[in-house]
């Protein structure tokens, strides 16, 4: 599987709280289009949100539930100019919104790719140069290149 295909990313979400940022995320990436029961999986990742916030500091969210509507990962980025309230560790609001699809038995799949982009968005310099981007390709492009200059599984 390769992440951060075409269709991965949303630039500019408008939603400034979380739930709703969360919806508009699913409902405007076209990698989630493939997932047959979308709003079963909203509630999940809705559900899990409300059990503890998964907004880690800096900036940055990792949303996620886990399906059976899924046969393997999904992910999907979207870019908040403005912040999402989203009550992360450092209060500060979430200009990077990440959101997985992750199957029922893809743990271990899903946790090597949460500690790479959890290294890779660890540089200030990587996530100012992200949110500068405006070219969703590009976005995409670094992504990959990051997590393959990291090795992890793409």
């Amino acid at each position: 599987m390769q992440y951060f295909q075409d269709g991965s990313v949303v630039c500019d979400l408008e939603a400034v709280e979380k739930y709703s940022a969360i919806h508009e995320l699913l409902s405007k990436a076209p990698v989630f289009k493939q997932i047959d029961n979308l709003s079963a999986f909203e509630q999940v990742v809705i559900e899990r949100e409300k059990k503890l916030s998964t907004g880690l500091g800096h900036g940055v969210a990792f949303a996620h539930g886990k399906t059976d509507a899924v046969n393997s990962m999904y992910i999907a980025l979207g870019i908040s100019r403005q912040g999402i309230e989203y009550k992360a560790l450092d209060n500060k609001p979430v200009h990077l919104l990440f959101i997985v699809a992750n199957p029922v038995d893809g743990h271990i799949e899903y946790l090597s790719l949460i500690s790479g982009l959890s290294r890779i968005l660890r540089d200030d310099i990587f996530r100012e140069k992200i949110l500068a981007m405006t070219d969703v390709k590009k976005i995409e492009f670094e992504f990959r290149q990051a997590l393959e200059r990291l090795e992890v599984k793409c």
